[in-house]
């Protein structure tokens, strides 16, 4: 079986300036945009390009996509309730629902719920890394998940069986991480 990629995106910082905004209509502040499109250029670069792209309904999340966009190749693009705010099993449920036939499946969510799922899928904090630079990885994404940052994992099985432990982490890229003058993606 082909291995599958699975791209786990935190939206970028969203603003509270907005007085008596609910917490699903806050936008993005501008240093968020800044960071989804210095985000956009690494994933570019990187050639990392989802067949499905799943999105909270939250305005985050739906802004984050938009300055990931336009793709050379449209993804199939997917609101889903489901992910607001979800839990890691949540968003386990969700995932293990993919066709067969996506290659690759970007989700754009929520903490603490992708971080939860990113240290499922690679078996937990103390899992041996399965690579130097998964190892680098590894140690950045123990630390924590912030708001833009995009882990990138190998998945050997089927959709139906995303499980613990069932991911290879690739990847985490936290916009700190990245060239602030957009000028391509830095090392795994």
């Amino acid at each position: 079986m082909p291995m599958r990629q699975l791209l786990l995106l935190r939206h970028a910082k969203s603003s509270w300036d907005a007085k008596g905004v609910s917490d699903q209509d806050r936008p993005l502040s501008p240093r968020g945009r800044r960071a989804a499109a210095l985000m956009r250029g690494a994933m570019l670069d990187l050639g990392l390009a989802p067949d499905i792209v799943l999105v909270s309904p939250a305005r985050r999340t739906r802004e984050t996509l938009e300055a990931l966009q336009p793709w050379d190749e449209a993804p199939l693009i997917e609101p889903t309730a489901k992910l607001y705010l979800a839990t890691a099993p949540q968003l386990l449920e969700v995932l293990r629902e993919m066709p067969e036939t996506a290659r690759s499946v970007l989700l754009i969510g929520h903490n603490p719920g992708l971080h939860d799922l990113s240290l499922r899928l690679v078996g937990g904090r103390d899992a041996p890394a399965r690579t130097p630079a998964s190892d680098r990885a590894r140690t950045r994404l123990a630390d924590g998940y912030p708001t833009g940052a995009l882990a990138e994992f190998g998945i050997a099985g089927s959709w139906a069986q995303l499980d613990t432990g069932s991911g290879q982490l690739i990847r985490f890229l936290r916009p700190r991480d990245l060239p602030q003058d957009g000028s391509g993606a830095p090392e795994a």
